[in-house]
């Protein structure tokens, strides 16, 4: 009986939270976002130019939008293409409950592992979609029938959004039933597109059985001491992603693996044997790789002098975005204009979308506006992340970003580094491809250690 009381107490207690912290975050949709006319943006690899004749920056509320030529407007609108198609995970509720805890909701505690999930989906959605791919309806999709966003506030905001990237003086937003009737002709590959959009989506659903959702990702930090509800860095989410990975059983997963850096080091043979291991069905054929990378950009605060490998990363198309943020909350981290970085914010709260069902929305998991924040308000704790399709990718990317180290670092040591050979080489206990009995063997556990005051804290 006094279980059931506590547990009643902390459901109580959660939806609380829930309600305090989705009133705390929902500036997120509501707040503008201002880019220059006159500088390049740059988004995961891929550059767009808003230069027009007049100088100034371009508000996301609509204002001085009319002013755009049409050349310059298409390149806005593609950018806001790509930008919406990325994959964008928030804090949810009313989700089944956390095993082991009375939780149905990450508010306040899940950002990091929701910033890590968007790196892993932006790394899959290369290996299934190409960098090219973008969703279809991008540029159409409308919240305001989901339970999980107020509808005023997002008519209001989509609304805006249109006007300010299409010079549009009155922006239109097709219904349900308008995108329905208007539904394109999709070829074969359409087809495929679309399925793979939402079998990726559907990885990093909110219940126990999806292979990258948060109820998984407790389970694998559990093996490290972590529980429901207690606060991950970004070294520690990066090697429960690649735990989740290796333990994905989708067939479909089968090609792709992860390889986190030791001591910020990246050890060459040990990403190819792991590209080169046999699947599981026995196949020999090498497989796609996502390698992650724990580093700090400086001690109590980020160092400038960082600035401009970090945008020379984002600039990289085979890069995945940033597992990071600023002190008290994380950012997934996918672009950059001037000193700034362009970022997908985890901090509002969205309602469970049950993902196993046939034709679930999307529109949930589609971020419609970029926020900004300057790189001197960068927490120094991060994670980046590349994905290589073949050993040859990783080679090739191995030296170019090797000369991005060397021409940025403006001290003796970069900021990490590619070695030859394999980290057992260099007297190591562990090989990345031992099979560990826990999450992380012992010698991993102590490095680790290093990281706990990097943890991103929510108040």
């Amino acid at each position: 009986m006094e279980a059931t009381g506590t547990d009643e107490v902390e459901k109580i207690k959660s939806k609380f939270m829930s309600a305090w912290h989705n009133m705390k975050y929902s500036w997120v949709l509501k707040t503008k976002t201002y880019f220059s006319r006159n500088s390049p943006v740059f988004l995961l690899g891929k550059c767009y130019h808003f230069k027009t004749d007049d100088s100034g920056e371009l508000p996301t509320d609509g204002s001085n939008f009319d002013k755009i030529n049409t050349e310059i407007s298409g390149n806005v609108e593609e950018f806001r293409k790509d930008f919406i198609s990325r994959i964008w995970l928030t804090y949810r509720e009313e989700f089944p409950q956390i095993k082991g805890s009375a939780l149905t909701t990450d508010c306040g505690w899940g950002c990091t592992l929701r910033t890590g999930q968007m790196l892993l989906a932006q790394g899959l959605m290369l290996h299934f979609l190409g960098r090219a791919w973008v969703w279809p309806d991008a540029l159409d999709f409308d919240n305001s029938d989901s339970e999980s966003w107020t509808a005023h506030t997002v008519k209001k905001l989509t609304a805006s959004f249109e006007a300010s990237l299409t010079a549009e003086r009155e922006p239109k937003i097709l219904s349900n039933h308008h995108r329905g009737a208007l539904k394109r002709n999709c070829d074969d590959s359409e087809r495929r597109n679309e399925v793979y959009h939402r079998k990726i989506i559907s990885w990093f659903g909110d219940y126990p059985l999806a292979a990258f959702g948060l109820h998984q990702l407790i389970e694998y930090g559990k093996k490290s001491g972590k529980i429901a509800g207690d606060w991950y860095g970004p070294a520690v989410v990066a090697h429960i992603l690649r735990k989740a990975v290796e333990e994905a059983r989708d067939p479909e997963l089968q090609g792709v693996t992860v390889y986190v850096a030791q001591d910020c080091t990246v050890y060459s043979s040990d990403v190819i044997d792991r590209q080169c291991s046999l699947m599981d069905s026995g196949k020999a054929d090498t497989k796609a790789v996502i390698i992650l990378v724990p580093v700090r950009l400086g001690g109590e605060r980020t160092n400038m002098d960082y600035l401009e490998f970090v945008k020379g990363i984002l600039s990289l198309e085979y890069c995945v975005g940033i597992i990071g943020g600023k002190p008290r909350q994380s950012y997934y981290f996918a672009g950059f204009q001037d000193d700034s970085l362009i970022y997908m914010d985890p901090h509002y709260c969205q309602s469970f979308v049950d993902v196993s069902i046939k034709d679930f929305p999307l529109e949930s998991f589609h971020c419609p506006s970029p926020k900004k924040m300057s790189f001197k308000k960068m927490d120094p704790s991060c994670t980046i992340g590349f994905y290589c399709r073949t050993v040859q990718d990783f080679e090739k990317a191995s030296e170019e970003i090797t000369k991005m180290l060397k021409s940025s670092s403006k001290e003796k040591y970069p900021l990490f580094t590619f070695v030859k050979g394999h980290s057992k080489d260099y007297d190591f206990a562990s090989s990345p491809l031992h099979e560990e009995k826990h999450l992380f063997p012992e010698d991993e556990k102590k490095r680790l250690k290093r990281f706990s005051a990097e943890e991103f804290v929510l108040l």
